[in-house]
C-alpha cells in the first residue's frame, strides 16, 4: 500500500511538472524599463491590449509563433499598451494589435496576415527585407520619440492623480479639474519668467546696455593716422568744388616784372631834399 501510494505521489508530481512547463508561456514581456534589449538582436513585438478583440483573437497564433522562437533564433515579446503608456507613444502605436520587427536596431512594421505559419515564414524566408524601415528620427530610440514617450507617461500620470483624488480622496470630478489648472497657470507663469530671464541675459535690448564712455571716444579719434604734408586734404563735407577754379590757369610772374628799375644818384637826391 505505501509502496503504491509512493508511486502515485510520484506520477502525479511529474503530471503537475509537465503541466507547468507547457503552460509556460514562450513569450517575453516588455515594459519601459526593458525595451532596450530590441536594440540587439532579432525580435518580434505585438502591442496589444486586454479589451481589444482582435488581440484577443490573436494571442493563440502568438504563443504558437513563440514556440518555435528558439528554432528561427528569434525573440518573441508582447507590450501592454494599458500598462506601458510610454512604449505606446515611443512606438507610435495608433492601431491594436500592431506588431514590429526589429533587427540590430532597425524597426519594421508586419503588415501582413496573422497567422503563425506567415510569422515563421516571414522569419525564415526574409521577407522582412522587403519592408522599408522606420527612419532614424521616428525610431524609438530617437530625441523625437522620447518626448512622445514622456509625454504619454505624464497623461497616465495625470490620469492617475484624478482617480485618487476622485476615488480615494472623494473629491467632485471639478474640483479635480481646478487642482490641474491652477497648476498648469502656475507652471505657464514660472516657465514664461524663466524664458524672460534668459533672454534678458542672452540678447539684453539697448535701452538697458550702458552708454559709452567719452574717454575710450577720444582715445579712439587720437588713434587715428597723421597724413604727411605732400598729400592732399580730403574735402569736407559741405564743401563745393567750382571746377572753372580748378582749370583756371595761375598767373606767372615774369622776371623783368620782379626786377627793380635802377635810379640815378641825382633824382635820388632830390626826393631826399
Amino acid at each position: 500500500m505505501a509502496a503504491s501510494a509512493v508511486r502515485w505521489a510520484a506520477a502525479a508530481a511529474l503530471w503537475l511538472l509537465l503541466g507547468v512547463a507547457a503552460g509556460r508561456s514562450q513569450v517575453r514581456v516588455l515594459s519601459d524599463g526593458s525595451w532596450r534589449e530590441l536594440l540587439e538582436g532579432e525580435w518580434m513585438v505585438e502591442f496589444y491590449a486586454p479589451w481589444c478583440p482582435a488581440c484577443q483573437n490573436l494571442q493563440p497564433e502568438w504563443e504558437s509563433f513563440a514556440e518555435w522562437g528558439e528554432d528561427l533564433e528569434v525573440n518573441i515579446a508582447k507590450v501592454d499598451v494599458t500598462e506601458q503608456p510610454g512604449l505606446s507613444g515611443r512606438f507610435i502605436i495608433t492601431a491594436l494589435p500592431t506588431i514590429y520587427h526589429c533587427k540590430d536596431g532597425e524597426f519594421r512594421r508586419y503588415q501582413g496576415p496573422r497567422t503563425k505559419t506567415d510569422f515563421i515564414n516571414f522569419i525564415s524566408d526574409q521577407e522582412w527585407k522587403s519592408v522599408e524601415p522606420v527612419s532614424s528620427w521616428l525610431g524609438p530610440s530617437s530625441f523625437l520619440m522620447s518626448s512622445m514617450s514622456a509625454l504619454f507617461q505624464l497623461s497616465m500620470w495625470i490620469r492617475h492623480c484624478h482617480n485618487y483624488f476622485t476615488e480615494s480622496l472623494g473629491m467632485p470630478s471639478w474640483g479635480s479639474y481646478a487642482i490641474f489648472a491652477l497648476a498648469t497657470l502656475f507652471s505657464g507663469l514660472a516657465l514664461g519668467l524663466v524664458m524672460v530671464f534668459l533672454a534678458d541675459c542672452l540678447c539684453p535690448s539697448k535701452r538697458t546696455r550702458p552708454p559709452p564712455d567719452p574717454y575710450h571716444k577720444k582715445l579712439a579719434e587720437s588713434a587715428k593716422p597723421w597724413k604727411p604734408l605732400g598729400e592732399e586734404a580730403e574735402p569736407r563735407d559741405g564743401d563745393v568744388s567750382n571746377p572753372e577754379l580748378e582749370h583756371q590757369a595761375a598767373p606767372v610772374l615774369l622776371p623783368s616784372a620782379l626786377r627793380q628799375r635802377a635810379v640815378p644818384p641825382a633824382a635820388a637826391a632830390a626826393e631826399k631834399s
